[in-house]
């Protein structure tokens, strides 16, 4: 059996194994709606035959921020992107649900609709439009979100640089445009993909304390980020992945405090 072949077959036996065990799971818990106001139920994604995400399922309750960890390869991005029913990975099992409508049936613009926003780790921000056109570009369809007003209070340096080519900021900016643009949206859950990444501390500051201000406004967040001290000091809650599966769950606070958590998933 050539080794991609061997690797076809361990996957389809950890998944099968997964289905059994989600079937007991269902015996005991049942199915619908959960009471919470988002819950992600046993996701089975794949990338191909690559079995990513393995299992996964937690709850979050309105207005919190949740810090989805591990270490390189854990499936944070993944699960992110199940979440969104972004077109990969394939969800082939479980659910996701978000104020008691069902999101796992759902295309990633029908969920969008539904107000799940994912801003990804590369920002996806259109050169050759200003700023404000990013902006307005985000607001074509309804729902719509944040008035531009309300942007500008939030994002300061942007109102500076709203006519300018959104192609030419900084790093920063552009991580602060990527965030803005999704609150231009009606959005009830937002999802956050190495948020930190290359930024300078100072902006990595500012970046924190937007995200605190949208949590007083009680906008839910799931956010994934290798500077997992800096998430975990943001976040109420956090969830730790390995090897596709949940290995913790619980507060953020405990995960700063458990240096042999820490050092055995995260590497800190």
């Amino acid at each position: 059996m050539s080794e991609s072949e061997t690797a076809s077959a361990a996957a389809d036996k950890a998944y099968r194994d997964a289905q059994e065990h989600s079937a007991e799971l269902k015996a005991q818990v049942g199915t619908g709606a959960p009471d919470s106001y988002f819950a992600c139920r046993n996701l089975h994604a794949f990338y191909g035959e690559s079995y990513i995400v393995q299992g996964v399922g937690f709850e979050i309750p309105e207005g919190k921020i949740l810090a989805l960890l591990g270490r390189n390869g854990a499936g944070k991005t993944s699960t992110l992107r199940t979440i969104a029913r972004a077109g990969s990975p394939e969800l082939r099992q479980g659910e996701v649900w978000l104020q008691g409508t069902a999101i796992h049936p759902m295309k990633d613009f029908e969920a969008a609709q539904q107000g799940i926003q994912l801003v990804p780790e590369d920002r996806r921000i259109i050169g050759g439009l200003t700023v404000e056109e990013n902006l307005e570009l985000a607001q074509i369809a309804e729902p719509r979100g944040w008035e531009f007003e309300r942007i500008y209070q939030a994002f300061p340096r942007l109102k500076e640089r709203r006519t300018q080519d959104a192609s030419t900021l900084s790093g920063g900016e552009q991580q602060m445009l990527a965030i803005a643009r999704a609150l231009a949206r009606d959005v009830k859950l937002l999802l956050l993909d190495e948020p930190y990444e290359g930024l300078a501390p100072v902006i990595v500051q500012e970046i924190e304390r937007i995200l605190s201000d949208v949590r007083q406004l009680g906008i839910t967040t799931i956010i994934v980020e290798q500077n997992a001290v800096a998430a975990l000091k943001l976040a109420d809650l956090s969830i730790i992945l390995d090897q596709g599966e949940v290995v913790y769950e619980g507060s953020a606070k405990d995960v700063l405090d458990n240096e042999d958590l820490r050092h055995e998933y995260l590497a800190i």
